[in-house]
């Protein structure tokens, strides 16, 4: 029973993965998710056809490739569709069959587009961080342990401390060093986190940032690795999932290290 429950939130995550495509393809691109509501090839133009579109097995069967024009289609297709995937289960594993699974997959989700399209276009739509912010409020009547004090306190310090950065990097530097975008996140993930975990998203995403930034910058050669630009709302995103998955343990452990 349990694998057989397993295996249904790994598909039902992979068509949520689907979905995703349609948001990271189309939201950077001033393009509506809802209309049209088929899929199509970006290169011919042509509408999917429905056993063409299921999610992971179908790029598989097409070796990643079109069946009308033979384009050949992006690996991130799959990946995504894979990772949602794989976020549906983990999600499963960590809340059970509750409430609690929706709004963690949300979340989970929403870092996942999120990612792919400030690694690809370097924003962050407002769309996907204001649904976010939104479903963490809900998600606060379902908590047990988390007020709408800890809500509205994560959202201002994620924000409020990211804020503070940008603007006195902008005020001491004269270049943006960070987008509004990565903001705006910190108050959807402090929502979901509370202060101390927006505290924990900012300083662990900056470190991996600075790290592979620095990183890249030397192995590229960039020739001001001062100006060297990567985007930052993956390694955002990465450091609020290990919180949403980890947290508690972090949190007990650093407060009960201070006492």
């Amino acid at each position: 029973m349990e694998t057989a429950l397993y295996i249904a939130f790994f598909i039902f995550g992979t068509i949520i993965g689907s979905f995703l495509n349609v948001l990271i393809y189309r939201l950077p691109r001033g393009r509506s998710p809802l209309k049209p509501a088929f899929s199509f090839c970006p290169e011919c133009g042509k509408n999917i056809k429905w056993y063409d579109n299921i999610p992971v097995i179908s790029y598989l069967i097409l070796k990643g490739k079109c069946r009308n024009c033979g384009a050949k289609i992006s690996l991130r297709y799959f990946v995504v569709e894979l990772i949602t995937g794989i976020a549906s289960v983990l999600s499963y594993m960590k809340t059970g069959l509750s409430v609690e699974y929706i709004f963690i997959f949300i979340f989970l989700s929403l870092m996942i587009a999120i990612t792919f399209i400030d690694l690809d276009f370097r924003i962050i739509p407002d769309e996907l961080n204001l649904f976010g912010f939104l479903a963490g409020f809900v998600f606060i009547f379902f908590r047990k342990d988390f007020s709408l004090l800890d809500g509205i306190l994560g959202a201002v310090v994620g924000a409020g401390f990211l804020w503070a950065v940008a603007f006195l990097y902008m005020r001491f530097r004269g270049i943006e060093g960070l987008g509004m975008g990565d903001v705006k996140m910190m108050a959807f993930v402090g929502v979901y986190t509370g202060w101390f975990g927006a505290l924990f998203t900012i300083f662990v995403g900056s470190f991996l940032g600075a790290l592979v930034g620095g990183l890249s910058a030397y192995l590229l050669k960039a020739e001001d690795k001062g100006r060297f630009e990567i985007p930052f709302g993956p390694f955002l995103a990465f450091a609020s999932v290990v919180y949403i998955f980890f947290g508690e343990t972090v949190k007990s452990w650093y407060l009960g290290g201070m006492m």
